[in-house]
């Protein structure tokens, strides 16, 4: 298992050389559940295959399943859209086994992905003296934070909270309340205003609630996944600095936001966060799996994350200069998965992926002139960041499932409908640097399309029922 097979290399190498050679990723469709087992059964078992073997059933049936998230039609989700520098980049990490867990054992590589975390500090305006370290991606991310902000909050009142609470809005990612759950939290409900948290808001639902004195946290969200919305962050950095709470921002996806000028003004008050999550796998072009946890001040982190043993009694070093990722986050090995990021913002610099976030923007704000401009369609709100929410007049539910069905089976976009106050809407979500004016103007044709008029069942009935 350890001795070099070159034939397997080369054709291995072959392949992410064709894979990487690809103009644009085809969109795909997905996999069905039978076939698959049916195809993959029996290639593991006591014995094993010839190479070539296993890599042709990687080939034929397991890389084909998928719905391609790196193409410029994909426009469901936040996806992922690495840059052909930082794939690259991303096979010499695997290569080399660069694991960056502790000073000690991966001191180069803990210094390079620091280099690229001081970027995006700087680009929020955190202090010279902000620092973390790169975590698997936003969950990840909002629970060592979470767990910082509880453990600071109890210690600040004394450590008389047998349930501390962190202020949140129902427009906060999913892995805030799983994480709050982990770590044995209550959340405080905000409500949103326009789907956003207010330093005013925040303010109101404390002074409601009979148990103010347990909340510790609050958690604000610069781009919302479902609107692409960015919080009033400098209203809550206010309500938060006059109760003594912990500010985390979680923009796992928004964050890239920070280096485009067009919008930089919304991020106001990010510079005052307690901590921090970017995820540079969503909007800044890196591979799977990338997020970045900066910590306003990271011995205070440090004191939480640190992991005390016998066996780690190496690693633990106070010298001037040693940073030990595995003191940051709820985890010790780990990838250094930064290092893609920091080899295509050196290669590229920081402008190249300022003009690629900027484009992305424009493809948005065209979108959404365009949907205004076409009859029958309704912008639900104007974009703040790349995402586009719109309505058909007319339709319910099954109408947009259609209309995603026929735009994936045509290969011409992966698109889907999401729930908006209550009401189905198309979701655009623009993350691809290369997505043009002639595909936004196919998709938006599409659903504008006589063809795709409402059925006879929601036309009738005025239901817009799943």
């Amino acid at each position: 298992m350890h001795d070099l097979d070159h034939r397997l290399a080369r054709r291995v190498l072959d392949e992410c050389l064709r894979q990487l050679s690809l103009d644009e990723v085809p969109l795909k469709t997905g996999g069905d559940r039978d076939r698959l087992a049916e195809r993959l059964d029996g290639l593991i078992g006591p014995s094993g295959h010839d190479p070539e073997t296993v890599l042709s059933a990687f080939l034929r049936d397991v890389a084909p399943a998928i719905l391609a998230c790196d193409t410029p039609r994909f426009m469901a989700f936040v996806s992922c859209v690495p840059s052909k520098t930082s794939m690259l980049f991303d096979l010499l990490v695997s290569s080399f086994t660069l694991h960056g867990i502790s000073w000690l054992e991966a001191a180069g590589p803990v210094a390079a992905e620091n280099q690229a975390l001081r970027v995006l500090a700087d680009a929020a305006g955190l202090p010279a003296g902000a620092g973390g370290c790169f975590v698997s991606g936003g969950s990840s991310g909002n629970l060592s934070a979470l767990l910082v902000a509880r453990d600071i909050g109890v210690r600040r009142r004394g450590g008389r909270i047998e349930r501390p609470k962190a202020a949140v809005t129902a427009d906060a990612h999913s892995s805030i309340g799983k994480a709050l759950h982990v770590l044995g939290m209550d959340p405080l409900p905000v409500p949103a205003r326009d789907h956003r948290l207010t330093g005013a808001a925040l303010r109101d639902a404390l002074a409601r609630d009979p148990d103010r004195d347990d909340v510790v946290a609050v958690v604000a969200t610069a781009g919302t996944t479902n609107g692409g919305l960015v919080d009033d962050l400098a209203g809550a950095a206010e309500a938060a600095r006059e109760r003594g709470l912990w500010l985390h921002v979680d923009a796992a996806y928004g964050g890239a936001g920070l280096l485009a000028p067009t919008v930089r003004d919304l991020f106001d008050g990010v510079e005052r966060a307690d901590s921090l999550v970017v995820d540079p796998h969503k909007w800044l072009f890196s591979p799977f799996d990338c997020a970045a946890l900066l910590y306003r001040d990271p011995p205070a982190a440090k004191a939480v994350h640190t992991q005390r043993a016998s066996y780690l009694d190496a690693i633990h070093d106070d010298a001037a200069g040693v940073w030990n990722p595995s003191d940051y986050a709820h985890h010790l090995t780990r990838r250094a998965r930064g290092l893609p990021l920091w080899f295509g913002l050196a290669v590229h610099g920081t402008d190249a992926y300022r003009d690629a976030v900027e484009n992305t923007l424009t493809m948005a704000r065209y979108a959404a002139d365009r949907v205004t401009g076409t009859d029958g369609l309704t912008l639900v709100r104007e974009p703040e960041l790349s995402v586009v929410l719109f309505r058909r007049d007319g339709w319910g539910w099954d109408d947009y499932k259609r209309w995603s069905d026929r735009l994936l089976a045509d290969q011409v976009a992966y698109v889907l409908p999401t729930d908006w106050d209550g009401e189905p809407a198309a979701r655009l979500c623009f993350v691809h640097p290369e997505t043009t004016k002639q595909l936004v103007d196919e998709v938006i044709a599409s659903i504008a399309s006589p063809l795709n008029a409402p059925s006879a069942s929601s036309a009738s009935t005025g239901t817009t029922g799943r």
